[in-house]
Parts: C-alpha cells; structure tokens; sequence
C-alpha cells in the first residue's frame, strides 16, 4: 500500500492540500473503502488501473492531478444496492468533504467533485481534457483482451450476486445498451484509436450473451 499512499499524497499536494498527517490519514481511510469485502471488480485494483492510464497519458490533461484526485474518489462510496447515480453523488460528497477538510482551494474542490459525477453517464463535453481522461480511464477495461473483459464481467454479476439472474440480464443490458448508444467510448484521440473498436466488439459480444440476440449498435 506504501506505493498508493504515495500517489495518493502526491496528487493531493500537487492540488493544494494541508502538509502531513492529515493527507496521509484520508489515503489511509480510502484505500480501506476500496478494499471493501462486498466488491469484486470495483477494488484497488481497479483504481490503480485507472491511475495507471491517467500517468501514462497526464499530458492529455490540462490538471493531471484533479484527474489522479477524481479517480481515487469516483468508486470510494460503492454499494450494488444503491439506485441510479446514489453512489457517484455519495462519492462526489466525499471528495468534497475530505478535500475541505485537507485545505484544499475551493475552486479546486468543485472541479473535482464535478469530475467524480462525470462518471456516473461518461458523458463529456467537448474541449473536457480532464474529463475525458477521467472517463477514458474508468472505461478502459471495456478494450481489454477478451480474456480479461470475461474476468471484470464476471467480476460485475459477483458484486450483484443479490440481483436474481433474469433482472441482472436485463439491468446489465441495459448497462451495455447505453455504452453502444454513445457516440464514443472514448474521447482522448490517442486513446481512442487503439481502443474503440476492440472494446466495442467486447461490449456487443456480452450484449448478445446475455440477450442471445446480436447487437449492430455502433
């Protein structure tokens, strides 16, 4: 964990948050929310996938710190159970709260409490550096090598192992559904014309697993 605690101080530094202990305490009390028994895809591995793409690719993003920020907190608070976007809206509040209180600008806390609810649709506008990459981020284990996105799909039905398989087939669908209807997956060019396709494939492959019928969409 010491290798996230130090990204996590790095980036809250790089935004302006208070000198020590307080920094490391609020690292120390996310990566125990990320390592919550109920989730199985939405883990710490997950999050330093998605910090691990943000590094590579920080010259896409006008503050590669908020981005590094939004991406620890946009799957902080995560319960399966929650309805609709309760659970970006929870994490947003959080990121707002713990930034608060680390002293972190104002300006700064808004911005990437907005970044954090971008997650919730992907939806980003155009010109949204920090939110594509943010998004792009999140989303890129959809362009995984078949075998890989088997195991996060598998890993999604565990963390809804509550829901019964006929509702999860259709929520899940409806998931995948509305990933095709976007006009992209990805809006970082670099991102995008390695990642498009391969992950479009994915997406309609699981579609029709669980539907049985082929989808053309996108």
């Amino acid at each position: 964990m010491a290798d996230l605690l130090d990204r996590w101080r790095a980036a809250a530094r790089g935004a302006g948050a208070s000198p020590e202990p307080d920094t490391t305490r609020a690292g120390e009390q996310l990566i125990v929310r990320w390592r919550e028994p109920h989730r199985h895809y939405h883990t710490l591995a997950h999050l330093t996938a998605v910090l691990d793409v943000v590094d590579q690719h920080a010259d896409l993003a006008a503050r590669a710190d908020l981005v590094r920020l939004a991406a620890w907190f946009h799957d902080a608070v995560y319960d399966p159970r929650a309805a609709g976007d309760a659970n970006e809206r929870d994490s947003a509040a959080l990121a707002e709260s713990v930034l608060t209180g680390l002293g972190v600008p104002a300006p700064t806390v808004t911005e990437v409490r907005r970044l954090v609810l971008l997650t919730a649709g992907h939806t980003v506008a155009p010109g949204d550096r920090d939110g594509a990459l943010l998004c792009d981020a999140d989303l890129a284990v959809l362009a995984a090598p078949p075998a890989r996105y088997e195991g996060y799909a598998a890993a999604i039905r565990r963390e809804y192992a509550h829901v019964p398989e006929p509702a999860f087939r259709a929520g899940r669908a409806a998931v995948l559904t509305g990933l095709l209807a976007l006009p992209a997956l990805f809006r970082s060019p670099p991102l995008a014309s390695r990642w498009e396709e391969p992950a479009r494939d994915n997406v309609r492959r699981e579609l029709t697993a669980l539907t049985g019928e082929p989808e053309n969409a996108g």
